[in-house]
């Protein structure tokens, strides 16, 4: 085995073990691992799988980060490419400062940033993932949604070693556009959801010049993707801040509990309810995530 390792200094505060939960948002999550003190995750660099290993080792104020990589061969740059994803993923070069203060003026707002002061706003290492996590929980519970992705890692992400117990990696684009949508069913996808995981194509690249609307009507294009979907991708792929998923029945809720609001809240009803602070409705998205997984006791 060879290995590495390099720190990063987070844009304080910083919490590692928040961070972490809002990313993978489950403690089923066998891609997204965390054990209280570590995060770990496989990660393919020149189609050779990685484990990482993050901890934190200064407090929020002075955050510091060390990452331990470890492969059976460490392949050329690959040290570039991790600092850049884990400086993405963890969301560490964000600066929250003007979230801050503005929910200072909002009371309701105040409370839950300053509980989860520290969090910030996760990514998914690339588009793909979070375009395939985005069609595996879209109309089914998280909890199930987390299980398919899971299975869709252990049957065709790369494993770090040949030994049954060790992490498979998330699948690359390459290994799942070759499948035929049937080879899904096993997993319990259905055929509609097999053939959009199987086909999704799309270059972050070109997203990443369009505004929000384009994005949603870009994606809307593609086979398995709607409303829902795309904004979820908006802040959890391409880390739009002003984004707060309408459609998502967890934060609809999650938003009405804050609010204090009767009854269900609909489409348009969130977007009204959200304007006023639009700009950190991606923030907001996460902190009240935060609030149900802490009410859930997994924090």
């Amino acid at each position: 085995m060879e290995s590495f390792g390099f720190s990063l200094e987070p844009v304080a505060p910083f919490r590692l073990d928040l961070t972490v939960w809002a990313l993978r948002r489950r403690p089923e999550n066998s891609i997204d691992r965390w054990d209280g003190l570590a995060y770990r995750r496989l990660l393919v660099v020149q189609k050779i799988p990685l484990e990482v290993e993050v901890v934190q080792t200064g407090p929020p104020d002075t955050p510091r980060l060390h990452a331990t990589v470890t492969g059976i061969k460490i392949p050329p740059g690959a040290e570039s490419f991790l600092v850049s994803t884990l400086t993405r993923m963890p969301g560490t070069n964000r600066d929250l400062a003007g979230f801050y203060g503005f929910v200072e003026r909002h009371p309701k707002l105040n409370a839950l940033a300053t509980r989860f002061r520290g969090v910030k706003p996760p990514q998914f290492p690339t588009l793909f993932e979070a375009l395939v996590n985005a069609v595996s929980c879209q109309q089914l519970s998280l909890v199930v949604g987390i299980l398919l992705l899971n299975r869709l890692a252990s049957a065709f992400g790369v494993p770090f070693s040949n030994q049954e117990e060790h992490p498979h990696a998330f699948p690359l684009p390459e290994e799942l556009s070759a499948l035929e949508p049937g080879a899904l069913r096993p997993l319990g996808f259905s055929l509609r959801k097999a053939g959009a995981v199987a086909g999704k194509q799309v270059g972050q690249g070109e997203l990443e010049t369009l505004d929000n609307e384009a994005v949603v009507a870009r994606l809307g294009k593609l086979r398995g993707i709607g409303r829902w979907s795309a904004e979820y991708v908006l802040p959890r792929g391409l880390g739009r801040l002003d984004v707060f998923p309408a459609d998502d029945v967890g934060a609809r809720n999650g938003l009405r509990g804050r609010l204090e609001l009767p009854g269900a809240l609909n489409y348009e009803a969130v977007r009204r309810s959200i304007a006023p602070w639009n700009a950190y409705g991606g923030l907001i998205y996460f902190h009240l995530l935060l609030k149900g997984l802490g009410e859930a006791g997994c924090l």
